[in-house]
């Protein structure tokens, strides 16, 4: 069977057009000449599997995009599975994958379904042993527990609510990209009836659904007023979309329902206030700066941060990132990844990870690179952050959140400037809890792995009193 010879001209003078490249410029990027490159662009030749194998690990989302059929995304699909760092012995090369993916594409497809099944199995597994050796049976799982699974299960993108967000916020503001205060309070005044009230109490948002009445704490910093009235407005005038979300979930208690309301809610809340397509265009403009994107918004770091882990639209994906956030204590109260590093479910995160030196440094932001056990590397910032209570006599919040991605997008992550991801000795090693990390040489251990023996010696003693068989 001959091969297909693919002429992407168009797609790929988009893609360069995008990053505001010039010809000299992106040749160079692809490693190619600028007289090879014309004749790409002009149809004149066709993509070699070398070339195709470069756009789509230097440009992922841009090549996603323009990608003109089933054909292209397959090759996209079977390239990303067979980078897996499992093949990482016998690597496949891009005329391979390319012949596999014309030839037998339905044994692609399966291949990359399997390849899918066996991360959901992994972290299946993962799940389970945590519930096990944590003392929490899977079946037991407490209704929050059921709603943060849930999103995680979503990949923290619900498409019903985030689309009727985005045209809600169209239909507010005709000053683009986030709708006022100012704006939001009108229309809840002049076309749901609600009296707004700024009052201090004990509850941030206090609303009564009988008198229609809305109580918001003026202690909150603005940016938080501001995310209280764009979560009651998504309440009231999004009610069918959240309805039919949760009619639709699995979740077991009227308790988990309830939750998972006010959570999409208040993912409506964010998706209200920096809509999808234009924030998801700043962030690339500004290669995910957050502070320049919670000025340009109006919204606070963790919003931002927030909003930026559930950009997984289809065809219109942002970078793949990970987002959690610790308190004090090390929990992790919020948490999501749409890259491959999956948080630990039960218990603490690693403690390694930067994010916990952040919690005690407020305000200012930090930058790691990390591998974990799987030998996949990932750059991430994390930042301290304090939210004020308004009052002496309550202390104030404290936490770090935590946002980053995978090593292969450092270049559309300002915090990695400077930073060579590829050095050996760069990055700190990593787990995602100790009691399924498989390290036996890490100085912070704080359990042994639940699935090894462990050697105990009383006339030697190291870091830990134990060795791990």
């Amino acid at each position: 069977m001959t091969r297909q010879r693919i002429f992407a001209g168009t797609r790929l003078r988009r893609v360069r057009i995008g990053r505001g490249l010039k010809q000299a410029e992106f040749a160079s990027t692809l490693g190619i000449s600028v007289s090879y490159l014309s004749q790409i662009e002009h149809d004149d030749r066709p993509l070699t599997p070398a070339l195709l194998d470069r756009l789509q690990k230097l440009f992922p989302l841009e090549w996603e995009e323009v990608a003109a059929d089933a054909g292209d995304r397959r090759q996209g699909a079977l390239r990303e599975a067979a980078a897996d760092p499992l093949f990482a012995s016998q690597p496949l090369a891009p005329e391979q994958l390319e012949r596999a993916a014309l030839q037998q594409p339905q044994l692609a497809d399966q291949f990359v379904a399997l390849h899918a099944a066996y991360r959901r199995a992994g972290q299946r597994l993962q799940i389970i042993d945590e519930a096990l050796t944590g003392g929490t049976a899977e079946g037991s799982r407490l209704p929050w527990e059921e709603v943060r699974d849930w999103f995680h299960d979503a990949g923290n993108y619900v498409d019903s609510i985030d689309r009727a967000a985005e045209a809600l916020a169209a239909s507010l503001s005709s000053s683009p990209p986030s709708p006022p205060v100012e704006t939001i309070e009108r229309r809840m005044r002049n076309a749901l009836g609600i009296s707004i009230v700024y009052r201090q109490s004990q509850a941030l948002r206090d609303f009564d659904a009988t008198m229609r009445h809305l109580v918001v704490d003026p202690s909150l910093p603005p940016e938080s007023r501001r995310f209280q009235l764009a979560h009651q407005l998504a309440a009231l005038a999004l009610a069918n979309e959240i309805a039919a979300v949760v009619e639709a979930s699995p979740l077991r208690t009227a308790a988990a329902r309830q939750l998972l309301h006010v959570g999409l809610a208040n993912y409506a809340a964010g998706a209200v206030l920096m809509p999808y397509g234009p924030f998801r265009a700043s962030a690339r403009t500004v290669r995910h700066d957050i502070d320049r994107l919670r000025l340009e918004y109006g919204v606070s770091f963790e919003q931002a941060c927030h909003r930026l882990s559930t950009l997984q639209r289809p065809g219109a994906r942002g970078i793949p990132m990970f987002f959690c956030r610790v308190d004090m204590a090390g929990n992790i109260t919020k948490r999501h990844s749409a890259t491959r590093l999956q948080f630990a479910r039960f218990g603490g995160a690693c403690p390694l990870w930067i994010v916990h030196e952040a919690a005690a440094i407020p305000d200012r932001i930090l930058f790691q690179l990390a591998e974990t056990p799987d030998g996949l590397r990932y750059v991430s910032m994390a930042k301290g952050l304090v939210k004020p209570s308004g009052s002496y006599a309550r202390s104030p919040r404290r936490y770090a959140v935590a946002l980053g991605c995978e090593a292969q997008y450092a270049g559309d992550f300002v915090y990695a400037d400077g930073v060579d991801v590829t050095a050996p000795q760069a990055a700190t090693r990593i787990g995602l809890s100790c009691r399924i990390c498989p390290r036996d040489d890490c100085d912070q251990r704080a359990f042994p792995p639940s699935d090894r023996p462990i050697l105990v010696d009383p006339d030697r003693r190291d870091i830990v009193p134990y060795r791990i068989g």
